[in-house]
């Protein structure tokens, strides 16, 4: 296909596609990214979905959008401002005033910006553009739903058909401008649509057709190529955080020689889950959709004591409503992995929207003192390491762990190297029949490992282990019912010693940046990306900083307090008010920590991460 002669270089580029949530935003963005991480790309993505199930066409509040980072080093996030807006409508062109930077490119559809657009829009004037004050941005004008129908004519399709088409339309001048090939995304459409021919022929025409038209008219006087990135050897592909968490669970399974156990209520932005290990009967999974979040953990329970690697799927209400299974869990020190994918809150708060505001009930939203573990997922990919390792800590430590994710990764994308699991550690319950060496006749269910404080795992019809456990405390020597003040002492401190020594098996924490630095960041979960970036734009301004981010949160890392008494000043950032700030000023005495908090539902914005870390810096 012919290209501009003229083709700019870069090292990276944002791309946000943007429409109505009918405009199928989310299939292009996506497409965009897979075809950008085989064509040697790095990529970060953030899909910014509506919370309004179907809002009024046309309106602001029905705005969909799907950003997505691409080049060859330092896609660590999304990104914070797009360089290239496709906007559907005057209302995606609106409200996404605030993510151009100031001399990106804006392609619009010209069909969709008509009077009665710009007044759904609640625009003034009949100039959106001079109106939101874009006089330094390169707007182009395309008439993309015209020019989809007749793109389309002749194809049998009628006139909605047709238009439900016009985001491949826009697919194909992009694709064109950043010089992206079309034979990957014919393939992947077909992949798409394999089971509906009609569908695969009209978005691979209506692709094709606004390539070339962008091509003919040579809408930009340069297109532009995107380094490839120097990846290490081996098999990669573009996951997203549900995805990869799903994958780390089947490895821990198989690792482990445990069926998986899913037992789940659907809820946004955790659902995936659920959906995607319901299709892996081929792996053995067990998927079932429960009638509510309490059916669904307790299931996952049930499994467990039956000899399973269970696990359970929500998000935050719906931890909420399993923190009594989970104590349950806690008491009868049964193995389950809950996996909570933080969206803003309280209560449903905005479905579709990112927030880091679940930690405190992952911590302490249980009755009396009941400790658990507790993961943050770090990025995308690290879903899969961190599902992997949730399993390995609560089977073999005879505990729930609680593996936080949120919104932001859960739907986000990056470019994943797909592990060899023979570099992944085994995974070996801490079972009756091996690891306990007196005479059968003389165990009891909460005998424990001297060095590790796990109690022993009888599976359920392993001979001469019968047993009985529950949610009443129980004798420590005969597993009776007990009231005895000192035994629940007892075994209130055992549960939580067992959790503490989780720290001895757990990698240390990373400090990367400046050895020599006064002033530490420190975040946990799916923030990384941001405050690595931030970090790494600090010291390019010649300030000295260096950085920590936490995986491991309960029990947290055995060099955790040595690492951050180090510093002068701690900087802990995070999408709450406060809370691992808090949690970390409970645990150690005496640490200087300033916070810089943000709770909008949407990521941080490295540029303000930069400016707020430096004024701190020089304080």
């Amino acid at each position: 296909m012919p290209t501009n002669t003229v083709i700019t270089d870069l090292k990276q580029v944002t791309i946000r596609f943007s429409g109505d949530s009918g405009d199928g935003m989310q299939l292009s963005g996506t497409l965009f990214s897979t075809l950008s991480a085989i064509f040697g790309n790095n990529i970060s993505t953030f899909p910014d979905y509506p919370a309004e199930i179907r809002a009024p066409q046309g309106t602001l509040h029905g705005v969909s959008g799907f950003q997505v980072r691409i080049g060859s080093q330092g896609i660590y996030n999304s990104g914070d401002k797009a360089d290239v807006l496709v906007a559907m409508n005057p209302a995606a062109l609106k409200v996404n005033i605030d993510n151009l930077k100031k001399d990106s490119i804006v392609i619009y559809d010209s069909d969709s910006f008509e009077s009665k657009d710009l007044e759904k829009a609640l625009f003034i004037t009949d100039d959106p553009f001079k109106e939101l004050n874009l006089s330094t941005v390169q707007a182009i004008p395309v008439a993309i739903t015209s020019l989809t129908k007749s793109s389309l004519q002749g194809m049998g399709m009628d006139n909605k058909e047709m238009i439900r088409s016009k985001n491949m339309f826009a697919l194909g001048i992009v694709c064109w401008l950043f010089n992206r090939p079309l034979e990957i995304a014919d393939q992947l459409l077909e992949q798409k649509f394999a089971k509906k021919p009609n569908l695969v022929q009209a978005n691979i025409k209506a692709l094709t057709d606004g390539y070339n038209y962008a091509s003919n008219i040579h809408m930009t006087a340069s297109t532009y190529r995107i380094e490839t990135a120097e990846n290490n050897k081996g098999f990669y592909t573009d996951v997203n955080g549900n995805l990869a968490t799903v994958y780390g669970l089947i490895a821990a399974a198989e690792k482990s020689g445990l069926q998986l156990f899913l037992g789940s209520y659907p809820i946004t932005p955790a659902t995936d889950i659920l959906h995607e290990l319901s299709k892996r009967k081929d792996f053995g999974v067990k998927a079932l959709q429960m009638e509510d979040e309490i059916a669904g953990i307790s299931t996952a329970i049930g499994a467990s004591f039956a000899g399973a690697l269970a696990v359970t799927s929500t998000s935050g209400p719906g931890l909420a409503l399993k923190s009594e299974a989970l104590n349950l869990a806690v008491m009868t020190e049964l193995p389950l992995v809950v996996i909570d994918v933080q969206r803003a809150g309280p209560s449903t708060g905005m479905p579709t929207k990112s927030e880091q505001t679940d930690l405190n009930q992952a911590l302490y939203g249980r009755s009396g003192e009941s400790p658990i573990v507790v993961i943050a997922a770090t990025s995308p990919t690290n879903c899969f390491d961190s599902a992997y390792w949730a399993s390995k800590i609560a089977l073999e430590h005879m505990t729930p762990v609680v593996l936080l994710t949120d919104g932001y990764i859960a739907n986000g994308s990056a470019a994943w190297k797909i592990p060899d699991m023979d570099e992944y550690p085994d995974i070996k319950p801490n079972y009756v029949q091996v690891n306990y060496k007196g005479a059968p006749e003389e165990w009891s269910p909460y005998f424990r490992d001297e060095e590790s404080m796990v109690r022993y795992w009888a599976v359920p019809g392993t001979p001469k282990y019968m047993h009985r456990i529950g949610g009443l405390e129980k004798d420590a020597n005969t597993g009776i019912l007990s009231t005895d003040p000192d035994n629940h002492q007892f075994m209130v401190d055992s549960r939580k010693e067992k959790i503490d020594r989780i720290a001895n098996d757990l990698p240390l924490l990373e400090v990367l940046g400046d050895k020599d630095a006064d002033t530490l960041i420190v975040g946990w979960g799916g923030t990384y990306g941001h405050l690595l970036e931030a970090m790494m734009k600090i010291r390019g301004e010649g300030k000295k900083i260096a950085f920590a981010h936490f995986n491991f949160i309960s029990p947290l890392p055995a060099n955790t307090e040595e690492v951050l008494r180090r510093y002068k000043k701690i900087v802990v950032a995070e999408q709450n008010l406060g809370q691992f700030a808090a949690y970390l000023k409970s645990i150690y005495d005496g640490l200087d920590i300033f916070k810089f908090n943000r709770v909008k539902g949407q990521p941080f914005i490295v540029s303000r991460l930069v400016e707020e870390f430096i004024k701190i810096i020089d304080k």
